[in-house]
């Protein structure tokens, strides 16, 4: 276990024999540290779990308490999983009891410089958040979704997998999966065609994607008979994702393009 002389951990803490711990860093009360997680100098660390492989940069701050003036120093946590980069200065806060108690961070995320991860959010595997992304609590990500820097997301809101965020998107509704966003406030821009390349979405998965767009948004059609059109033809798989997505929005609403839009852009944001 290498754990700097300058480092300062509390007698709770589980740390992994083939951890690395940096100067200066911090492991707070109940962390558990995993297998070859390496923890930068002046990082700190606490109520959380961390599994292994993962790499925090100096000064960024993993399970601290949340910004909800609510919480009243309930031991609730943020749990990790496998293979993330956290970089300099990220701060990702751990849950309140009212949210369910836990900020849930997937495997193999990348969170850049300046992010913010706000309590009780949900963050799945493969989601990347550039610089100075803010999430408000209880927020979800889906998969591989991209998060432009400077994009704020409102609470509650939901981004669904492979979803894209234009650079400084302040987004506040539900951003259906494999759709891009952009502007303030942000609008529906069109299919994140890049990313389901880069993902191995085939030409079928996309064209039924193409054609539930035009009919959703395109076709002149009151929303409620184009989702009933939609589940009418037998649709793919993607797009009964869409429809279930739909069907399970919260208050916030699902977002659509701008008022007026006439096509369906296919260029990343």
């Amino acid at each position: 276990m290498a754990i700097h002389p300058s480092a300062v951990v509390d007698k709770s803490a589980q740390i992994d024999p083939s951890a690395e711990i940096g100067p200066g860093a911090i492991i707070g009360p109940d962390a558990v540290i995993g297998p070859r997680t390496r923890v930068g100098a002046h990082a700190v660390v606490e109520r959380a779990t961390l599994g292994a492989d993962n790499l925090l940069h100096p000064g960024c701050y993993v399970g601290t308490a949340p910004q909800d003036l609510k919480y009243a120093g309930e031991p609730t946590r943020l749990e990790m999983g496998d293979k993330n980069v956290v970089r300099e200065c990220v701060t990702m806060n751990r849950g309140t009891v009212h949210g369910g108690g836990v900020t849930r961070v997937g495997s193999g995320c990348l969170f850049m410089a300046y992010s913010h991860v706000a309590h009780d959010c949900r963050v799945g595997n493969g989601a990347i958040l550039v610089n100075s992304v803010a999430l408000a609590g209880h927020v979800q990500v889906g998969e591989f979704a991209v998060l432009g820097g400077l994009a704020a997301v409102h609470q509650y809101v939901r981004i669904g997998r492979y979803a894209m965020l234009g650079g400084g998107s302040m987004v506040g509704q539900d951003v259906l999966p494999f759709a891009t966003c952009q502007g303030d406030r942000a609008v529906m821009r069109g299919l994140n065609l890049l990313g389901m390349r880069r993902g191995g979405f085939g030409r079928e998965d996309v064209a039924g994607l193409k054609s539930a767009y035009k009919t959703l948004f395109l076709a002149g059609l009151r929303y409620d008979e184009a989702l009933a059109k939609l589940k009418s033809a037998s649709p793919g798989p993607l797009v009964q994702e869409w429809l279930a997505f739909i069907e399970s929005a919260g208050k916030r609403g699902v977002m659509r393009p701008a008022v007026g839009a006439t096509e369906l852009e296919e260029t990343p944001v």
